[in-house]
């Protein structure tokens, strides 16, 4: 089991908290850093452009692996990301990960002017945009014919190495998401499940799999998590807080938010509770546990993680 960060880059990230952020990564040897592409998540504040940021890990770092978790089909072209996509990938070495979602947020579609469509043609733009991506990726001129993009012969140079960018798929939808990830994707990103509900996310996707005649052990499996851990009392109540701010939660005391995410079967605690949960996905096949780093202006949490938790779950 491998563990990595995850950046809410919305949430104030700036130019100086990246950079130190990805040295820190490199420094203690997470294995990647993810990062959302969402423009707002309720108070408006610091968020760097998902793709330009992108540019800079592969600049400034010579190790983790690192993309979107997820970048939405409606905010930009589709032929535009996948430009980026291979790009960034050649400028970093294939260390890229091309995470696609359908979209969620409505709140930011509308206070940006992007079009929110359906959700039915929201999933299948994604369709139609993971198939032109890898047209446009492969050698050669691409063409392709969709309902929503077209290509008619775009050599997009330079090319990434074949079978690259991976394609990773988000979210736990069972009759689009987990279909299309049976279908196309590289790798699956659950997000903040507790075990019961991603045992069963597990099932639905080994029928999608055998519907479509894929065995399911190609492809990866990571997930997201909200977790609220910590070395002390004190950093469980720093990261509880922090949490408790960006979700605006009603609990009154960071104990109290703790027990509330704790009986939802989220992971909270030091590290014999974190080593328990961590166990048990393990058990069933995820391979990677990407954990929010809540708190930009601290190290002590993926500090916490790289020294205590990352070394014991190898």
């Amino acid at each position: 089991m491998d563990i990595g960060l995850m950046i809410e880059g919305q949430n104030g990230l700036t130019w100086e908290r990246w950079r130190h952020i990805l040295a820190m990564a490199e420094r203690l040897g997470f294995p990647t850093v993810f990062r959302s592409d969402h423009y707002f998540i309720g108070p408006q504040q610091d968020s760097l452009e998902a793709y330009l940021s992108f540019v800079m890990a592969a600049q400034e770092t010579r190790r983790i692996r690192f993309g979107p978790l997820v970048t939405p089909v409606t905010f930009r072209e589709p032929v535009n990301v996948a430009r980026m996509a291979a790009q960034i990938d050649v400028l970093s070495g294939g260390r890229f990960v091309m995470g696609l979602g359908a979209g969620w947020n409505e709140a930011e579609h509308h206070a940006y002017g992007i079009p929110f469509p359906p959700l039915k043609e929201r999933f299948d733009r994604l369709e139609e945009a993971i198939h032109l991506s890898k047209a446009l990726w492969e050698p050669g001129r691409a063409t392709y014919a969709g309902h929503y993009y077209h290509l008619d012969g775009a050599e997009s140079l330079p090319k990434p190495a074949p079978g690259r960018p991976p394609i990773l798929i988000g979210g736990g939808g069972e009759k689009r998401t987990l279909k299309l990830v049976a279908k196309y994707a590289d790798e699956w990103n659950a997000v903040n499940l507790s075990p019961e509900a991603y045992r069963h996310k597990l099932g639905v996707l080994e029928r999608h799999c055998e519907a479509e005649g894929r065995d399911p052990a190609t492809i990866k499996r990571s997930m997201m998590v909200f977790a609220v851990v910590g070395p002390t009392e004190a950093a469980l109540d720093a990261a509880s807080q922090r949490v408790m701010s960006m979700f605006g939660s009603r609990a009154t005391t960071p104990a109290e938010f703790r027990e509330g995410m704790r009986s939802r079967g989220l992971i909270v605690g030091g590290t014999e509770d974190v080593l328990e949960a961590v166990g048990r996905f393990a058990e069933m096949g995820v391979s990677e546990l990407q954990f929010q780093h809540f708190n930009f202006e601290s190290d002590e949490v993926p500090e916490y993680l790289a020294a205590e938790i990352a070394p014991k779950v190898k």
